[in-house]
């Protein structure tokens, strides 16, 4: 007899599922890997964990996480498997787009709360305005959960009459909409052959001459819903902290146990009484706490100040981003220190878990919010400098 397990209303009753099967995840790293996208199985643990309703709004029966406590959830997801948190963090989505579109459009697309997103938001693609809505032909790359997600969307530059259509809100020469479609509407391509985040199937996909009504597109400068998660246009990025945080708590836990047992060769000396053992373990503790409480102050600053409404300083408008990109850097120094203090055992990838987040690490911080563009965007608005980025 099958049980029927009761979907989590809350974000305690979310985070408890996340902690729950984060063990979970872990058994199944090697297969989620091997894989290159997530297992059906894996994905239903995660639905049914309540992680993609997320973000769903509590106008709907949805718990709302705070951006804080979306960053939590991906945090405690990343220590059991950092692609299934990549997905995660993406699929979670579907709540704070919903906030963009027109309501009876949003329900249309989301007629359930535990639907997962996927796609990339950057304009690859090209949305030429007709009739009711656009023509929408691109190739997007990056589709992070598109093997199992519910909904697909592709940035667009919007084109009228075959020239860019100004902005009608911002004045800007080329407007740029998210097309929100389903996934079976577009061609996904398996490209996805990477060093890390190998299970997150972040495949190629690309459509032609595909029609998108104009309610199923949006501008993130426009959002129907009010509230903390829509009041800046960040609110997609938030969270990606979690992943490099819970992925250096869980490479330092597995040092700290494997001190239990080893001893080294050279000198006899069990690892727990070793001074060698002892500082590096330290250090790397230490620096994750410095990187998390950084991440997660910066997000309380951040949300009180838009709950209040007030004008954010230059400093407020730029410090989560900086907070993400040290999170990020700081992570894959971890596990760079880590995977070399435990040397050669660590280059077993069915032995140590350390090669495989060794990979990971240094594929997530190609993504754009741990580039060194970021010191250069930020830095700009801290000097005076009028923002050279959409999300700050």
């Amino acid at each position: 007899m099958t049980v029927a397990i009761s979907p989590p209303q809350t974000a305690q009753d979310i985070l408890q599922r996340a902690r729950d099967i984060a063990p979970l995840l872990r058994e199944n790293a090697a297969e989620i890997e091997n894989n290159r996208h997530l297992p059906p199985h894996v994905v239903s643990l995660l639905r049914e964990a309540g992680v993609f309703r997320a973000a769903m709004p509590k106008a709907w029966g949805g718990p709302e996480l705070t951006s804080l406590q979306q960053t939590e959830l991906v945090e405690t997801l990343a220590a059991g498997d950092v692609s299934a948190a990549w997905c995660s963090m993406i699929a979670m989505d579907s709540g704070i787009y919903s906030g963009y579109l027109h309501e009876d459009a949003a329900r249309e697309i989301y007629p359930d709360l535990d639907m997962a997103n996927s796609g990339w938001i950057y304009p690859q693609g090209r949305a030429e305005r007709v009739p009711g809505g656009y023509r929408v032909t691109g190739q997007w790359r990056f589709g992070s959960g598109s093997t199992h997600c519910d909904v697909l969307v592709g940035g667009c530059t919007v084109y009228k009459d075959g020239e860019p259509e100004a902005d009608p809100v911002t004045g800007e020469a080329r407007q740029w909409r998210v097309m929100v479609a389903r996934p079976e509407q577009y061609e996904i391509t398996d490209t996805w052959f990477t060093t890390g985040l190998a299970g997150s199937g972040s495949r190629d996909y690309q459509v032609a001459d595909l029609f998108v009504p104009e309610e199923h597109s949006f501008a993130f400068h426009s959002p129907r819903r009010g509230g903390p998660l829509h009041a800046a246009p960040d609110a997609i990025l938030r969270k990606m902290s979690g992943v490099p945080l819970g992925m250096a708590r869980a490479a330092i836990d597995h040092v700290r146990d494997m001190a239990e047992h080893r001893v080294d060769r050279e000198t006899g000396t069990a690892w727990a009484s070793d001074v060698r053992i002892q500082t590096a373990v330290a250090k790397a503790d230490m620096e994750l706490t410095a990187a998390r409480n950084n991440v997660y102050a910066t997000l309380s600053t951040q949300w009180q100040a838009l709950e209040s409404g007030t004008e954010p300083t230059p400093t407020e408008r730029v410090s989560t981003a900086l907070a993400r990109y040290h999170a990020f850097r700081t992570g894959r120094q971890i596990v760079q220190s880590l995977y070399d203090l435990v040397g050669g055992a660590s280059v077993y990838t069915k032995k140590s878990p350390l090669d495989r987040w060794l990979r990971d690490a240094n594929t997530m911080c190609q993504h754009a919010v741990a580039q060194d563009s970021i010191l250069q965007l930020t830095g700009n608005v801290l000097l005076g400098g009028k923002s050279q980025s959409p999300f700050f």
